[in-house]
Protein backbone atom coordinates (compact mmCIF):
# COMPACT_ATOMS: atom_id res chain seq x y z
CA UNK A 1 0.00 0.00 0.00
CA UNK A 2 1.20 3.09 -0.82
CA UNK A 3 2.61 5.16 2.17
CA UNK A 4 0.79 8.22 1.77
CA UNK A 5 -2.27 6.01 1.63
CA UNK A 6 -1.37 4.70 5.38
CA UNK A 7 -0.28 7.90 6.65
CA UNK A 8 -4.11 8.44 5.54
CA UNK A 9 -5.41 5.58 6.84
CA UNK A 10 -3.46 6.09 10.57
CA UNK A 11 -4.77 9.44 10.42
CA UNK A 12 -8.30 8.30 10.05
CA UNK A 13 -8.35 5.77 12.38
CA UNK A 14 -6.86 7.98 15.07
CA UNK A 15 -9.81 10.64 14.58
CA UNK A 16 -11.88 7.91 14.77
CA UNK A 17 -10.58 7.06 18.10
CA UNK A 18 -11.07 10.43 19.28
CA UNK A 19 -14.52 10.98 18.57
CA UNK A 20 -15.21 8.13 19.75
CA UNK A 21 -16.44 5.79 16.81
CA UNK A 22 -14.32 3.14 17.85
CA UNK A 23 -16.70 2.86 20.95
CA UNK A 24 -19.37 1.17 18.93
CA UNK A 25 -17.24 -1.81 19.02
CA UNK A 26 -17.33 -2.32 22.95
CA UNK A 27 -17.66 -4.49 24.72
CA UNK A 28 -15.17 -6.99 22.03
CA UNK A 29 -15.25 -9.49 24.58
CA UNK A 30 -16.64 -10.55 28.16
CA UNK A 31 -16.73 -8.10 30.65
CA UNK A 32 -14.89 -8.57 34.01
CA UNK A 33 -16.77 -7.10 37.07
CA UNK A 34 -14.47 -7.39 40.38
CA UNK A 35 -16.31 -7.64 43.59
CA UNK A 36 -13.75 -6.75 46.32
CA UNK A 37 -15.42 -8.77 48.67
CA UNK A 38 -16.06 -12.55 49.16
CA UNK A 39 -19.12 -14.00 47.77
CA UNK A 40 -22.69 -13.53 49.54
CA UNK A 41 -22.41 -10.15 51.07
CA UNK A 42 -24.66 -7.52 49.75
CA UNK A 43 -21.91 -6.35 47.18
CA UNK A 44 -21.49 -9.55 45.65
CA UNK A 45 -25.44 -9.97 45.98
CA UNK A 46 -25.83 -6.43 44.18
CA UNK A 47 -22.99 -7.25 41.37
CA UNK A 48 -24.90 -10.34 40.59
CA UNK A 49 -28.15 -9.00 40.05
CA UNK A 50 -26.91 -6.58 37.91
CA UNK A 51 -24.50 -8.52 35.63
CA UNK A 52 -26.82 -10.88 34.66
CA UNK A 53 -29.18 -8.49 32.56
CA UNK A 54 -26.23 -5.78 32.02
CA UNK A 55 -24.61 -8.30 29.76
CA UNK A 56 -27.80 -8.63 27.55
CA UNK A 57 -27.99 -4.95 26.83
CA UNK A 58 -24.07 -5.23 26.33
CA UNK A 59 -23.92 -7.99 24.11
CA UNK A 60 -21.17 -9.47 26.08
CA UNK A 61 -21.14 -11.53 29.08
CA UNK A 62 -20.49 -9.68 32.07
CA UNK A 63 -18.40 -12.47 34.38
CA UNK A 64 -18.52 -11.51 38.20
CA UNK A 65 -15.28 -11.93 40.08
CA UNK A 66 -14.56 -12.32 43.73
CA UNK A 67 -11.06 -10.53 44.70
CA UNK A 68 -11.56 -10.25 48.43
CA UNK A 69 -9.53 -9.34 51.34
CA UNK A 70 -7.60 -6.79 52.55
CA UNK A 71 -10.71 -4.90 53.23
CA UNK A 72 -11.62 -4.40 49.54
CA UNK A 73 -8.34 -2.99 49.11
CA UNK A 74 -6.72 -6.24 47.31
CA UNK A 75 -9.76 -6.25 44.10
CA UNK A 76 -9.27 -2.24 44.14
CA UNK A 77 -5.58 -2.87 43.13
CA UNK A 78 -6.20 -5.52 41.03
CA UNK A 79 -8.80 -2.99 39.12
CA UNK A 80 -5.80 -0.14 38.73
CA UNK A 81 -3.68 -2.29 36.88
CA UNK A 82 -6.47 -3.58 33.97
CA UNK A 83 -6.44 -1.76 30.56
CA UNK A 84 -8.74 1.58 30.36
CA UNK A 85 -10.92 -0.03 28.02
CA UNK A 86 -13.98 -1.09 29.95
CA UNK A 87 -13.30 -4.91 29.86
CA UNK A 88 -12.72 -4.45 33.57
CA UNK A 89 -14.55 -2.48 35.81
CA UNK A 90 -15.08 -2.90 39.77
CA UNK A 91 -18.09 -2.38 42.39
CA UNK A 92 -17.32 0.79 44.51
CA UNK A 93 -18.15 0.92 48.06
CA UNK A 94 -17.63 3.41 50.53
CA UNK A 95 -15.29 1.23 52.22
CA UNK A 96 -12.96 0.53 49.48
CA UNK A 97 -13.25 3.97 48.25
CA UNK A 98 -13.32 6.37 51.12
CA UNK A 99 -13.09 4.12 54.46
CA UNK A 100 -10.24 2.31 53.99
CA UNK A 101 -8.23 4.58 52.45
CA UNK A 102 -9.13 7.35 54.79
CA UNK A 103 -7.34 5.08 57.55
CA UNK A 104 -4.70 3.22 55.53
CA UNK A 105 -2.21 6.13 53.79
CA UNK A 106 -0.73 2.78 52.43
CA UNK A 107 -3.44 1.00 50.94
CA UNK A 108 -1.55 1.84 47.38
CA UNK A 109 -4.57 4.00 45.63
CA UNK A 110 -6.20 7.17 45.57
CA UNK A 111 -9.74 6.47 45.25
CA UNK A 112 -10.45 10.14 43.95
CA UNK A 113 -7.40 9.86 41.06
CA UNK A 114 -6.96 6.45 40.40
CA UNK A 115 -10.81 5.15 39.54
CA UNK A 116 -12.94 6.57 36.82
CA UNK A 117 -16.58 6.55 38.46
CA UNK A 118 -19.66 5.08 36.24
CA UNK A 119 -23.11 4.91 38.49
CA UNK A 120 -23.74 4.20 42.02
CA UNK A 121 -26.08 1.45 41.35
CA UNK A 122 -28.16 1.39 44.93
CA UNK A 123 -27.56 2.94 48.66
CA UNK A 124 -28.20 0.63 51.29
CA UNK A 125 -29.75 2.28 55.23
CA UNK A 126 -27.05 1.21 57.83
CA UNK A 127 -28.63 0.68 61.44
CA UNK A 128 -27.14 0.78 65.11
CA UNK A 129 -28.37 -2.36 66.71
CA UNK A 130 -28.48 -3.90 69.87
CA UNK A 131 -28.42 -7.45 71.84
CA UNK A 132 -31.55 -7.69 73.40
CA UNK A 133 -29.75 -7.82 77.15
CA UNK A 134 -28.78 -3.71 76.87
CA UNK A 135 -30.63 -1.28 78.81
CA UNK A 136 -32.29 0.31 76.69
CA UNK A 137 -34.43 0.29 73.60
CA UNK A 138 -34.46 2.98 71.61
CA UNK A 139 -32.90 6.30 70.72
CA UNK A 140 -33.11 8.42 73.33
CA UNK A 141 -32.34 5.33 76.26
CA UNK A 142 -29.15 3.98 74.54
CA UNK A 143 -27.61 7.54 74.06
CA UNK A 144 -28.62 8.19 77.86
CA UNK A 145 -26.57 4.88 78.38
CA UNK A 146 -23.61 5.43 76.67
CA UNK A 147 -22.97 8.50 78.55
CA UNK A 148 -23.59 7.63 82.19
CA UNK A 149 -21.28 4.76 81.72
CA UNK A 150 -18.44 6.16 78.96
CA UNK A 151 -16.34 3.07 78.05
CA UNK A 152 -18.16 0.33 79.38
CA UNK A 153 -19.76 -0.44 76.19
CA UNK A 154 -18.40 -1.98 73.00
CA UNK A 155 -19.65 -2.33 69.55
CA UNK A 156 -18.15 -5.19 66.61
CA UNK A 157 -17.42 -3.80 63.22
CA UNK A 158 -16.62 -5.75 60.36
CA UNK A 159 -12.99 -4.90 60.79
CA UNK A 160 -10.45 -1.45 61.61
CA UNK A 161 -11.17 0.71 58.73
CA UNK A 162 -14.74 -0.23 57.55
CA UNK A 163 -17.40 1.44 57.20
CA UNK A 164 -19.11 -0.08 59.96
CA UNK A 165 -16.06 1.02 62.10
CA UNK A 166 -15.58 4.86 60.57
CA UNK A 167 -19.30 5.15 61.07
CA UNK A 168 -19.73 4.26 64.28
CA UNK A 169 -16.61 6.30 65.33
CA UNK A 170 -18.01 9.57 63.16
CA UNK A 171 -21.59 8.97 65.81
CA UNK A 172 -19.10 8.76 68.94
CA UNK A 173 -17.46 12.07 67.80
CA UNK A 174 -20.90 13.93 67.01
CA UNK A 175 -22.87 12.74 69.76
CA UNK A 176 -19.83 12.87 72.40
CA UNK A 177 -19.63 8.96 73.45
CA UNK A 178 -17.27 6.76 73.79
CA UNK A 179 -17.35 2.93 72.88
CA UNK A 180 -14.96 0.44 72.74
CA UNK A 181 -14.14 -1.34 69.12
CA UNK A 182 -14.01 -4.78 68.37
CA UNK A 183 -12.76 -5.66 65.17
CA UNK A 184 -13.61 -9.12 63.05
CA UNK A 185 -12.81 -10.17 60.31
CA UNK A 186 -15.49 -9.66 58.36
CA UNK A 187 -18.86 -8.37 58.79
CA UNK A 188 -20.96 -11.59 59.51
CA UNK A 189 -18.77 -12.71 62.34
CA UNK A 190 -19.09 -9.43 64.10
CA UNK A 191 -22.90 -9.89 63.58
CA UNK A 192 -23.38 -13.15 64.75
CA UNK A 193 -21.40 -12.13 68.02
CA UNK A 194 -23.72 -9.08 68.63
CA UNK A 195 -26.75 -11.20 68.30
CA UNK A 196 -25.32 -14.21 70.62
CA UNK A 197 -24.63 -11.27 73.41
CA UNK A 198 -20.91 -11.58 73.35
CA UNK A 199 -20.84 -7.78 72.00
CA UNK A 200 -23.84 -4.94 72.82
CA UNK A 201 -23.99 -2.88 70.00
CA UNK A 202 -23.19 -3.74 66.26
CA UNK A 203 -23.53 -0.51 63.33
CA UNK A 204 -24.56 -2.51 60.28
CA UNK A 205 -25.66 -2.78 56.49
CA UNK A 206 -29.42 -3.23 56.80
CA UNK A 207 -30.09 -6.22 54.85
CA UNK A 208 -27.75 -8.21 56.82
CA UNK A 209 -28.98 -7.08 60.28
CA UNK A 210 -33.05 -7.25 59.35
CA UNK A 211 -33.69 -11.05 59.33
CA UNK A 212 -32.24 -10.79 63.16
CA UNK A 213 -34.33 -7.34 64.17
CA UNK A 214 -37.62 -9.19 62.37
CA UNK A 215 -36.82 -12.28 65.00
CA UNK A 216 -36.26 -9.81 67.94
CA UNK A 217 -32.66 -11.17 68.35
CA UNK A 218 -31.45 -7.66 67.58
CA UNK A 219 -33.06 -4.40 68.50
CA UNK A 220 -33.08 -1.32 66.15
CA UNK A 221 -31.85 2.49 67.66
CA UNK A 222 -30.92 4.77 64.86
CA UNK A 223 -30.73 4.25 61.42
CA UNK A 224 -28.78 6.03 58.56
CA UNK A 225 -31.23 6.44 55.59
CA UNK A 226 -33.47 9.64 53.89
CA UNK A 227 -36.54 9.25 56.06
CA UNK A 228 -38.04 6.34 58.15
CA UNK A 229 -37.57 3.01 56.50
CA UNK A 230 -40.73 1.16 55.71
CA UNK A 231 -39.54 -2.19 57.40
CA UNK A 232 -38.68 -0.49 60.99
CA UNK A 233 -41.20 2.81 60.78
CA UNK A 234 -40.70 3.31 64.82
CA UNK A 235 -36.99 3.99 63.82
CA UNK A 236 -35.56 7.54 63.89
CA UNK A 237 -32.77 8.73 61.32
CA UNK A 238 -30.04 10.05 62.28
CA UNK A 239 -30.83 13.42 60.91
CA UNK A 240 -34.28 13.08 63.27
CA UNK A 241 -32.09 12.68 66.48
CA UNK A 242 -29.61 15.52 65.64
CA UNK A 243 -26.94 13.98 64.05
CA UNK A 244 -27.32 14.60 60.23
CA UNK A 245 -23.34 14.12 59.45
CA UNK A 246 -24.02 10.04 60.45
CA UNK A 247 -27.31 9.71 58.29
CA UNK A 248 -24.89 8.35 54.98
CA UNK A 249 -26.05 5.23 53.37
CA UNK A 250 -23.38 2.48 52.32
CA UNK A 251 -23.34 2.82 48.21
CA UNK A 252 -22.65 0.35 45.55
CA UNK A 253 -21.69 1.32 42.63
CA UNK A 254 -19.52 0.79 39.68
CA UNK A 255 -16.11 1.90 38.48
CA UNK A 256 -13.36 1.49 35.88
CA UNK A 257 -9.61 2.70 36.03
CA UNK A 258 -8.31 5.60 35.92
CA UNK A 259 -8.44 7.11 32.13
CA UNK A 260 -11.73 5.22 30.91
CA UNK A 261 -12.93 6.41 27.51
CA UNK A 262 -16.29 8.50 27.80
CA UNK A 263 -18.07 6.93 24.99
CA UNK A 264 -17.48 3.31 27.15
CA UNK A 265 -18.10 5.17 30.64
CA UNK A 266 -21.78 6.53 28.85
CA UNK A 267 -21.96 2.97 27.19
CA UNK A 268 -21.51 1.31 30.43
CA UNK A 269 -23.86 3.76 32.76
CA UNK A 270 -26.90 3.45 29.66
CA UNK A 271 -26.45 -0.42 30.14
CA UNK A 272 -26.73 -0.33 34.08
CA UNK A 273 -29.34 2.30 34.25
CA UNK A 274 -31.76 0.33 31.40
CA UNK A 275 -31.17 -2.94 33.39
CA UNK A 276 -32.53 -1.10 36.32
CA UNK A 277 -35.34 -0.76 34.96
CA UNK A 278 -36.33 -4.21 34.78
CA UNK A 279 -38.90 -4.74 37.02
CA UNK A 280 -37.50 -7.80 38.47
CA UNK A 281 -33.99 -6.36 38.77
CA UNK A 282 -35.70 -4.00 40.43
CA UNK A 283 -37.06 -5.80 43.32
CA UNK A 284 -34.41 -8.08 43.68
CA UNK A 285 -31.84 -4.83 44.77
CA UNK A 286 -34.68 -3.16 46.90
CA UNK A 287 -35.94 -6.59 48.51
CA UNK A 288 -32.11 -6.29 49.97
CA UNK A 289 -33.00 -3.20 51.67
CA UNK A 290 -31.21 -0.90 48.97
CA UNK A 291 -32.16 1.92 47.07
CA UNK A 292 -32.00 2.50 43.23
CA UNK A 293 -29.87 5.58 42.67
CA UNK A 294 -28.12 5.05 39.18
CA UNK A 295 -26.81 8.53 39.17
CA UNK A 296 -24.60 10.21 36.76
CA UNK A 297 -20.30 9.66 36.68
CA UNK A 298 -20.55 12.78 37.64
CA UNK A 299 -22.52 12.95 40.62
CA UNK A 300 -21.05 9.68 41.31
CA UNK A 301 -17.33 10.68 41.79
CA UNK A 302 -18.68 13.78 43.80
CA UNK A 303 -20.09 11.52 46.53
CA UNK A 304 -16.83 9.16 46.46
CA UNK A 305 -14.96 12.22 47.24
CA UNK A 306 -17.26 13.20 49.51
CA UNK A 307 -16.96 10.06 52.06
CA UNK A 308 -13.47 9.70 51.44
CA UNK A 309 -13.53 13.76 52.97
CA UNK A 310 -15.78 13.34 55.16
CA UNK A 311 -13.82 9.92 56.80
CA UNK A 312 -10.62 11.56 56.18
CA UNK A 313 -11.65 13.93 59.11
CA UNK A 314 -12.84 11.36 61.39
CA UNK A 315 -9.57 9.31 61.29
CA UNK A 316 -7.94 12.48 62.11
CA UNK A 317 -10.41 13.60 64.91
CA UNK A 318 -10.43 10.33 66.92
CA UNK A 319 -6.75 9.86 66.08
CA UNK A 320 -7.38 6.35 64.25
CA UNK A 321 -5.11 3.98 63.26
CA UNK A 322 -4.44 -0.30 61.39
CA UNK A 323 -3.16 -1.15 64.73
Amino acid sequence: MHRRTLVALAALSSSLFATGAWAQAYPAKPVRLIVPFAPGGTTDIIARIVSEKMGATLGQTVVVENKGGGGGSIGALELIKQPADGHALGMATVSTTAANPAINTKIGYNPTTDFTPVINIAATPNVIAVHPSFPAKDYKGFLAELKKSPGKYSYASSGTGGIGHLQTELFKSLSGTFITHIPYRGAGPALNDTVAGQVPIIFDNLPSALPFIKDGRLVPIVVAAPQRLAALPDVPTFKEVGLEGVNRMAYYGILGPKGLPKDVIEKISASVKKTLEDPAVKKRIEDTGSLIVANTPEQFAAQIAAEFDVYKKVVAQQKLTLE
